[in-house]
């Protein structure tokens, strides 16, 4: 028996020991609708109000922005939308480059691109998953001067206008080193938090400790809006442009349309905003659930040759958004015929995504060396972690 076979079979029996009462495939990641949802979505049918007009879409940004713990969200269509205009609002222009990780969903580069900049690919952090700060400012120290208080890249002549730390998996960045490096550089940061609401670093909500922040409320997010994003910040100035550019830019009348600047039509549709309202409701709980259940990972993977699970470094409080276990170096070769091996056994498990760096279409694009978030690739595969899963099985091991 290959030693892959013995380490699936052993992942498998620590699920079923989590999950005996399975009579289905375990999803990596599936919404919860306990609340208000069919009340509230019902609302916006009774009455009209299903479009991008409504009650719902002030009370879902006012309670989004009262969660993170800032002045002002703006909800948009989807998180890719809300990374777009966070760019364009803190000042990125055409040509400028944006330093991303690597090891990202490709909406955070498609968001730079859809800019008109640059994508500049930085490597990851073993222990937090996000952006290497000590690697970062070696890398600035070397190949970037500054020039009227702006960083430019040495090589291609380009200002490097932002950099977008992304709060992996729900596992908050090393903020205040990286908040150092943008304010010695003058580089604006966004936050690119979709998938950690309800994550913490040092006492603070992610996506609250840039300039702005993104965050995403796709069907596989902690809360759903069906699809939908925002923008957060503590900058009213900032949020109220993000709001203009967002509607067609349209110059608020009771009758004409007047326009004043190239706007977008980002809207959240009331109707999505009502389910997010709900969802609200509920974050607390599905915290509280994705925390447990992580508990219990530990816990019953702990001993398993091979493998170890990711836990949240002291100075944060994850919502373990996606879980995450660590293939050893001798079973990372072996990585897809597990995941076929798992997912054949009814546990859906992905790999995570490949580096942007390694995909044709951003194949010559500024980098530096990248060789964690390459180690990362090979080694990550996420678990199913949705937060109903502690219903399905035991709520303790």
């Amino acid at each position: 028996m290959s030693k892959m076979v013995i380490l699936g079979e052993q992942i498998i029996k620590s699920f079923e020991r989590l999950f005996p009462n399975r009579d289905a495939i375990i999803p990596l990641h599936e919404p919860s609708f306990i609340g208000e949802e069919w009340d509230l979505v019902k609302d916006c049918l009774d009455t009209g109000w299903v479009s991008s007009v409504g009650k719902y879409v002030e009370e879902f940004e006012e309670r989004i922005a009262n969660f993170v713990g800032v002045k002002r969200a703006v909800a948009v269509v989807n998180g890719t939308a809300a990374l777009h205009i966070a760019l364009k609002i803190v000042g990125v222009q055409n040509g400028d480059e944006v330093l991303i990780p690597t090891l990202t969903f490709v909406a955070t580069a498609n968001a730079v691109v859809y800019s008109g900049a640059v994508p500049h690919f930085v490597d990851s952090d073993e222990k937090t998953l996000g952006i290497n700060c000590i690697k970062l400012l070696e890398y600035l120290k070397e190949n970037t001067f500054l020039n009227n208080g702006y960083c430019y890249n040495r090589n291609t002549g380009r200002k490097i206008a932002a950099i977008v730390p992304m709060h992996t998996f729900g596992q908050p960045v090393d903020m205040d080193p990286l908040l150092e490096i943008c304010n010695l550089y003058n580089i604006k940061c966004v936050e690119d938090a979709a998938e950690s609401l309800g994550s913490y670093y040092k006492g603070k909500h992610t996506g609250s400790l840039g300039e702005v922040g993104v965050l995403s409320f796709n069907g596989n997010k902690i809360i759903t809006t069906g699809g939908g994003g925002a923008i957060v910040t503590n900058n009213n100035q900032l949020a109220d442009y993000a709001k203009h550019l967002t509607t067609t830019a349209k110059v608020p009348h009771a009758w004409r349309f007047t326009h004043d600047d190239i706007g977008y039509n980002y809207r959240l549709p009331n109707i999505n905003a009502a389910l997010g309202c709900a969802q609200m409701e509920q974050l607390p709980l599905f915290i509280q659930n994705k925390r447990l259940l992580a508990k219990n990972y530990k816990e019953v993977f702990q001993n398993i040759e091979g493998i170890s699970f990711y836990e949240e470094m002291e100075f944060s409080k994850s919502n373990y958004w996606l879980n995450i276990l660590y293939l050893d170096e001798n079973y990372r070769v072996e990585r897809d015929a597990l995941l076929d091996y798992l997912n054949h056994h009814g546990f859906m498990c992905r790999p995570v995504w490949d580096p942007l760096h390694s995909l044709d279409i951003f194949k010559g694009y500024p980098k530096m060396d990248l060789s964690v978030a390459n180690q990362l690739s090979s080694s990550i595969i996420n678990i199913p972690s949705s937060p109903n899963l502690i219903k399905r099985g035991a709520s303790n091991v």
